[in-house]
């Protein structure tokens, strides 16, 4: 798969994930949600660039 591709599947999932979480966990608790959030995409972006940087 080309870098573009696995680029936009791993948004796709991130962006699956904060939802999930957002329904499920955080429904009434808007400060922990922002939390989580953003713990989600730092977490993702620590992946993308460790596991995909050379490819």
């Amino acid at each position: 798969m080309h870098k573009t591709g696995t680029g936009i599947v791993f948004a796709v999932v991130m962006i699956a994930i904060i939802v999930a979480m957002d329904l499920l966990l955080f429904r009434n608790h808007a400060a922990a949600r922002l939390a989580a959030n953003v713990a989600v995409v730092a977490v993702a972006l620590g992946v993308y660039w460790v596991l995909f940087r050379r490819a």
